[in-house]
């Protein structure tokens, strides 16, 4: 996805004046203005109010200063097309700083495939020589499970058993028709949900149930793979 948003952190002018005060309507219009930018490859709103030693952190891990930052910033190319819209604001505007947090819906389309994607972002604005500046800028993009795939019912008796982790834990899987669960050592069964052969998931839960098969093609062991690290549940015979 082509959001780059990321996080500016700055020092904070002690300065005031009648001038310094500013509204979350304001706040949300002059974000707008940023993220509608995006597309274009228009750095000038993000130039006007980024601080000028911004760190940026973004939703991939990225960290850049302000010029790396603007550096990033490209046209879409041809055949895509997007947009970002903000939604579900709150503000809190205490004193000099005023912070701003709220959702991110990101609709892309790739040669007339649409994607969409949501994120939480926190801004933090500073009233610094006499402008308002953002100071702080972090966001997260919200997890989704991935497009289920077709099951096939057929391979579930090979999927069916023990799983051991180490002695004494445990995890079962067994399937009802259709459904195909899996229930560690004292704790509730959870429906797998199929993705692609021998690959699965939990709905809302980050990661994937993968069924390893040994070289007679025989499933031998779960793995449980969180953020592309893997935990080893072996087959009990």
């Amino acid at each position: 996805m082509w959001l780059a948003i990321g996080v500016a952190i700055g020092a904070v002018s002690c300065a005031r004046s009648h001038a310094d005060s500013i509204t979350q309507v304001e706040l949300i219009r002059r974000t707008q203005e940023c993220l509608d930018a995006i597309p274009l490859g228009d750095r000038a709103p993000w130039d006007k109010y980024l601080a000028s030693d911004a760190i940026l952190f973004d939703e991939k891990g990225r960290s850049m200063d302000k010029q790396a930052f603007l550096a990033d910033q490209s046209p879409m190319p041809p055949g895509y097309s997007g947009a970002i819209r903000i939604v579900r604001p709150q503000s809190r505007i205490l004193d000099h700083t005023a912070i701003l947090s709220y959702d991110l819906d990101e609709t892309e389309t790739i040669f007339g495939q649409n994607l969409q994607a949501r994120y939480h972002v926190t801004d933090t604005w500073v009233w610094r020589d006499g402008e308002w500046r953002i100071v702080a800028e972090q966001a997260l993009r919200y997890y989704e499970d991935p497009a289920p795939g077709t099951p096939d019912v057929g391979k579930y008796a090979e999927y069916n058993g023990i799983y051991e982790l180490a002695p004494g834990k445990t995890l079962a899987v067994s399937s009802d028709g259709p459904v195909l669960y899996a229930q560690r050592s004292g704790k509730e069964k959870e429906v797998l949900v199929a993705e692609a052969a021998d690959i699965f998931f939990r709905k809302g839960v980050e990661g994937r149930q993968l069924f390893r098969r040994d070289a007679r093609g025989k499933v031998d062991a779960l793995i449980d793979r969180r953020n592309n690290e893997d935990v080893l549940w072996r087959k009990v015979p």
